[in-house]
This record gives C-alpha cells, structure tokens and sequence, in this order.
C-alpha cells in the first residue's frame, strides 16, 4: 500500500470513527421520545428515536472489523465510551447550573428533557459494552471460519445477537431504574428488536457496497485487512 493510500484509510477511519461516537451520544440524548411506526399496516412498532441512529453503530463496527480488523473496531468502541461519559458529565454540570429570569429554556424545562441522559448513558453503556464486543467477537469468528467469505453470514449472525442483547439489557436497567414502567418492557422489547433486525437485514447491501468500494480502492483480497 502506498503512502498516499495509508493517508486516505486513516482519514476513512476517522471519519468512520467520528460518524459513530455522534450516533452513540445523539441516542443517549434523544431517547426519552417514543414513536410508533406502522408500515403497510402489518405491525406496530413502538420504539424510542433514540433507537434511530444506534443501527449505524452495529454497522460501523462490522465494516471496521471487516476493513482495519479487530483492534481498530475495538478502539472505536472503548472512544465512543469515553465520549457518552464525557457528555453525560457536561449534562449534568449544565442542569446543575441555574437558568436566568429570561432564558428560553428554564431549569424544570432542562430537566425534563435532559434530566435523565445520565441515567440513560449509564443504561446504554452496560449495553452498548455487552452488545459491541460481542457483535465484533462473533462477526471475527465466523470471519475465521469461513476464511474471509460470506460476509453477509457474519454480519448478520453478529448483529442479530448483539442487537438482542443490546436491546434487552438497556431495557431492562431502564426499568429497574424506574425511568420506565415494567408494563411496557415486552412490547418495546419486541418491537425494538424486530426494528433492528429489519435494518440489519437493510443494511447488508449497503455493507457490501461500502466493503467492496474499500477493496476496490485499496487492492484488499477477501478477507484482507489494511494493517497499521
């Protein structure tokens, strides 16, 4: 690889790395809306928007772990940790400090919409640690085993059981911490992990795309990663 081209993987890599910290910390401040979507009247799905940008995170990491390898996916992962912690702490000094008379946006306001991020980042980084290292672990291990082939087999085997664990486990600290009610836990459960595995079954051409452009301009064989 030329020096020209080691320069342009290390920019994609950023950018990359840069597209999924924002979508990690926008579903951490967005979350507390819930949406209901319907589409062609089959099935209701009742889910938070916060649920929106988190797909492209699982996507990200799989097109990492595919391109860069396992440690370049991994320190995107351990990154976007510190990010969602780093915003939780300037959340909460923010709520903290008193609004004036005048301001547009008082502290009861700024309270309600902000005022459980922290519990939200807190829920959403157990999960987000359980379901990101085990959605690069697996996607490496069917990688391994299937010698570089079949990348839709690994994407979606890797996804399926990180977004079920993701899912889960955010719901479920969010319920023990009574941010939300218990009766509710199976529906968006359900609905939750149908909307994820719909995407994740959406996203796989585009992984494609993206892998083969990557292989294309960097003259990567299958199964070939760009090394540091």
């Amino acid at each position: 690889m030329t020096a020209q081209q080691k320069s342009s993987a290390q920019l994609i890599y950023l950018i990359l790395a840069a597209l999924f910290i924002a979508s990690l910390v926008t579903s951490n401040l967005i979350f507390q809306k819930f949406v209901y979507w319907n589409p062609f009247g089959w099935y209701e799905f009742k889910i938070s928007v916060g649920i929106l940008p988190y797909p492209i995170t699982f996507l990200i990491t799989d097109i990492l772990s595919e391109i860069y390898g396992k440690k370049k996916a991994n320190q995107v992962v351990v990154a976007g940790i510190f990010a969602s912690f780093f915003s939780m702490l300037i959340i909460l000094v923010a709520d903290i400090a008193p609004a004036i008379d005048n301001s547009p946006v008082d502290n009861m306001l700024f309270s309600k919409v902000f005022g459980l991020s922290p519990l939200a980042v807190l829920a959403s980084m157990v999960a987000y640690l359980c379901a990101q290292f085990v959605d690069i672990r697996i996607f490496h291990f069917w990688k391994k085993k299937t010698q570089g082939k079949h990348l839709w087999l690994r994407n979606n085997f890797s996804t399926f059981t990180s977004q079920f664990i993701d899912t889960f486990t955010v719901l479920f600290l969010l319920c023990a911490f009574n941010v939300l009610p218990w009766d509710i836990f199976y529906s968006l459960l359900i609905s939750g992990f149908l909307f994820k595995i719909i995407i994740a079954l959406l996203d796989t051409p585009i992984l494609y795309g993206i892998v083969f452009l990557f292989r294309k301009k960097f003259n990567l064989k299958v199964g070939e990663e760009i090394k540091d």
